[in-house]
This record gives C-alpha cells, sequence and structure tokens, in this order.
C-alpha cells in the first residue's frame, strides 16, 4: 500500500487526510458501536445491535487501512519524523 492513492490534492509533504486524528475517530467508532452494540443485543433489538456492529465492523476496517497508510509514510520519511494530531 502506498502512503496515498494517486491522483490525490496532497503530497507526501502535505498529506490529503490526517491519519492520526482519523486514527483516534476510527477508535472511537469502534469501541462506541461495539459497546452500543452488544447493549442493543441484549436489550432485545436486534436491528440495531446488527446496524451499530455493521458500523463497528466499518470502523475496524478503517483502522487497518490508517494503519497500512501510516507504515507506508514512516517507510518513505527520515527517521525522527514526528507528527501532530492534525497531519
Amino acid at each position: 500500500m502506498k502512503p496515498q492513492p494517486r491522483g490525490a490534492r496532497g503530497t507526501v509533504g502535505r498529506p490529503y487526510s490526517a491519519l492520526n486524528l482519523r486514527l483516534i475517530f476510527a477508535l472511537f467508532g469502534l469501541v462506541s458501536c461495539g459497546v452500543l452494540a452488544v447493549l442493543t443485543a441484549r436489550a432485545d433489538l436486534p436491528v440495531a445491535a446488527v446496524v451499530l456492529a455493521v458500523l463497528a465492523l466499518v470502523a475496524l476496517v478503517d483502522l487497518v487501512v490508517i494503519i497500512k497508510r501510516r507504515a507506508a509514510r514512516r517507510r518513505i520519511e527520515p527517521p525522527g519524523t514526528h507528527h501532530s494530531l492534525f497531519e
């Protein structure tokens, strides 16, 4: 996986996606949707539980993509480069 897809508006120096911030949002979505899916399943609301479980799965897939892109970015940057939350 490359750091970002071809044709994206950003560059390696200025990425189009804030990966660190996106990582935090994906973690929040995974945890909150996962917990709510379990709670709604226990409350006998199967449709809501399935919807929340699907959203948790989407957050998990997004986490995998983010981690791969961060690793690709780390490979091409010089050692010791640090990014803020919004980069």
